[in-house]
């Protein structure tokens, strides 16, 4: 084997070896001999392989040709349209195709739309070469040329219908079913055009995990129009990523649909006796205390809101800090509820907390009376219900997180109504009533005292319906 074709076995260029030899043959003329075969083959590989790019993501607008191989992920219709000064009508078809690294658009042309129309499926792996430039949803490729390789993989999966873990980065015309887990408020932006753009968000749940979907411009309304708890269809969407998460974008092709369909959604969350600074991580549990809503004056002159929660699971019990529009969550005792996507931090008095941010998503699990217990799904009794500083609390024993008594012996929440009692323990709700927390039981105290979230104190009073109206706080 000479030298020439030692060079063109190892390209990856659409280019047969005739058509090899005759470039490297006129490029020995051109150099007036100062190459010889070798090197004129080599100066020739390297021009071929510059228009090669390792992967769909690095396909850019302005690239004179490119060439890369890719999966095709969806077909579209051909579309006639009136060329100018043409009575012939021009013809085109989109397909979208991805590899490992993102998917992008191409635009076959008149035959090649028409044989693209009979030939072309999802799943075949394609060796494309053309023009790209900016397209309506993105960077698009006018293909020049474009060929089936059938001992190419792409890793790229294609089908009818998707479960959140099968999503990968690359995919279009996804169709997933999820049940809603949270909304987010619609947010308006401007453009580098100078138009308004829309932006909402959801995040849906299913057997296999959660995924955040983000609905742009006419499909952001969708998220104020629909309630968590409800089962939807994601059509048309596509993968992209966000901060090394995959999610699903719903643009003018795509819709978010109510369906009358059964999803489980079953949270994945770390005990909060685990829990370390640092840490972004999904909790879950039993709302114990929610205090009202504040808002506040940030520096830049804007309005923020932000209240407090405090969880408790059966290893622990830690404050959550609900900020922006999650502050507009109701929650209230006795709720079970997940936290997801929450940054845990350094709390007040050495103590660590939660705080869940526009990226978080809060989902009310259950909604009950906050002292009816919660049965596990072992059948166990859990009690978290029971830290609840309700009415009825002098009704209830004291149950610790795995289902043994635990009665304070500040003897509150099992005493006679009318009885004086007095009781310590730490702040855990603000405001009238005051809700204390003395690490084994939660009191709701009535009182006018001016006490902060974290403060130590005690109450002194008459205990009656299940709370303390309190004579002396200190």
């Amino acid at each position: 084997m000479g030298v020439i074709d030692e060079v063109h076995g190892d390209l990856d260029a659409d280019i047969s070896l005739d058509e090899f030899r005759d470039a490297v043959e006129e490029k020995v003329e051109q150099m007036g001999g100062l190459a010889d075969e070798e090197t004129a083959a080599m100066l020739i590989a390297h021009e071929l392989d510059e228009d090669e790019v390792n992967g769909v993501a690095d396909v850019e607008p302005g690239m004179d040709e490119v060439k890369f191989i890719a999966k095709v992920t969806s077909v579209g219709d051909v579309r006639t349209f009136d060329r100018d000064g043409d009575d012939e009508d021009g013809r085109v078809l989109n397909a979208d195709v991805a590899d490992e690294t993102g998917s992008i658009r191409i635009s076959l042309w008149d035959e090649q739309a028409e044989a693209a129309k009979e030939e072309l499926e999802p799943g075949q792996v394609l060796r494309i070469k053309g023009r790209p430039k900016d397209g309506y949803n993105g960077t698009e490729v006018s293909v020049d040329q474009a060929e089936q390789d059938e001992d190419a993989e792409i890793d790229v999966q294609v089908q009818d219908t998707y479960s959140i873990s099968d999503l990968s980065l690359g995919l279009s015309d996804v169709n997933l079913q999820g049940k809603l887990l949270d909304t987010s408020a619609v947010r308006t932006f401007d453009r580098d055009d100078g138009s308004e753009g829309r932006v909402a968000n959801l995040t849906l749940g299913d057997e296999t995990g959660r995924l955040r979907v983000t609905l742009w411009d006419e499909q952001a309304n969708t998220a104020e129009e629909l309630s968590p708890g409800i089962s939807v269809e994601v059509v048309d969407g596509y993968v992209r990523e966000r901060n090394g998460n995959l999610e699903l974008h719903v643009g003018n092709r795509g819709a978010v649909e109510t369906i009358d369909a059964d999803i489980d959604y079953v949270p994945e969350s770390t005990p909060i006796a685990e829990l370390q600074i640092g840490d972004t991580v999904d909790i879950a549990g039993v709302i114990r205390s929610a205090d009202p809503k504040r808002t506040f004056d940030r520096d830049d002159g804007s309005e923020g809101q932000v209240k407090n929660v405090r969880v408790q699971d059966e290893t622990g019990d830690i404050r959550v800090a609900l900020w922006g529009e999650k502050a507009d969550h109701e929650l209230a005792p006795g709720d079970k509820a997940q936290f997801a996507d929450v940054d845990v931090k350094d709390g007040w008095a050495d103590d660590i907390e939660a705080s869940a941010g526009w990226q978080s998503t809060i989902t009310v699990l259950d909604s009950g009376s906050p002292t009816e217990s919660t049965e596990s799904s072992d059948g166990e009794t859990t009690g978290l219900g029971a830290f609840s500083g309700n009415d009825d609390a002098g009704d209830s024993d004291s149950v610790d997180a795995d289902g043994t008594d635990t009665t304070s012996t500040n003897e509150t929440a099992d005493s006679t109504a009318g009885e004086q009692v007095e009781f310590t323990g730490t702040v855990v709700q603000a405001g009238n009533p005051v809700v204390l927390d003395d690490g084994e039981e939660t009191v709701s105290v009535e009182t006018t005292a001016d006490v902060h979230l974290g403060q130590e104190v005690t109450a002194r009073g008459e205990l009656r319906d299940g709370k303390l109206d309190a004579e002396d706080v200190f």
